[in-house]
């Protein structure tokens, strides 16, 4: 290992070490679990662990190897890089719920991104092993993880779209729309806690921009802004605002 490496392992090392097994309530709330078998299910409650990643950390980075399969028990994760010219680029934000990484566990490969805890969450981590023995033999696992491949084929379609749209106010539609998604991040609901500051780091807008924007969509009767979130109230408008 390169001694400029020596920091990026050593804080991956801190991560594992204040990991821990999984509570009864977080285990409920893994989507993917109840459709495993009861051999399956063990091994797997048995590989899980658990870590809180604080406000800044890094969960993963760009070059790292793969060692696990992520999802978000609670809190705000963003998956982002740097372009060629060292400019900073948000792919998406990752909510409760959600599990991402498998195309990198899949093909054994490094990071291509990096996995940033917007504010302290709860991160839980199957490991690359276990994660491949479900894929060899576990079909409701495969069903699972082909569906996660798809519609996180068309997220990130959508987000190129996003990018490329001149109106502030249906940027921030769309990809507050996309934090909703129910297949890729179930564990949402109908109220996502977030703030203004963290979807103007998602967005790629200042906060006051992100108002602004809120405020054009609650008087559109998409959202209703409340404390400590937002909520939605028609999903499909809200997907659909800003287009031609």
């Amino acid at each position: 290992m390169q001694a400029k490496d020596a920091p990026h392992a050593g804080a991956a090392q801190r991560l594992l070490a204040r990991a821990r097994a999984l509570s009864p309530a977080e285990s409920a709330g893994i989507p993917w679990l109840p459709a495993l078998n009861g051999e399956e299910r063990e091994i797997a409650l048995r590989d899980l662990k658990v870590v809180q990643v604080d406000t800044g950390e890094l969960l993963c980075r760009v070059g790292r190897p793969v060692t696990y399969w992520f999802g978000v028990i609670d809190g705000l994760l963003k998956m982002s890089n740097d372009t060629a010219l060292g400019v900073p680029i948000t792919f998406t934000g990752i909510p409760p719920g959600g599990w991402f990484g498998e195309g990198t566990v899949i093909k054994r490969e490094a990071y291509r991104y990096n996995i940033q805890a917007l504010r302290r969450s709860v991160v839980a981590g199957l490991s690359e092993q276990t994660f491949h023995w479900l894929l060899d033999r576990s079909i409701p696992f495969n069903r699972f993880i082909t569906q996660q491949l798809n519609e996180r084929l068309g997220q990130f379609i959508g987000a190129r779209e996003i990018d490329r749209m001149p109106d502030t106010d249906g940027r921030v539609a769309r990809s507050l729309a996309a934090l909703f998604h129910p297949v890729l991040y179930p564990g949402v609901g109908g109220l996502l806690r977030i703030t203004q500051q963290e979807l103007g780091y998602l967005v790629g807008l200042s906060r006051q921009r992100v108002n602004e924007a809120l405020k054009a969509l609650q008087a559109a009767g998409l959202i209703a802004i409340e404390y400590g979130g937002l909520r939605v109230l028609d999903l499909e408008r809200l997907r659909r605002f800003g287009a031609g």
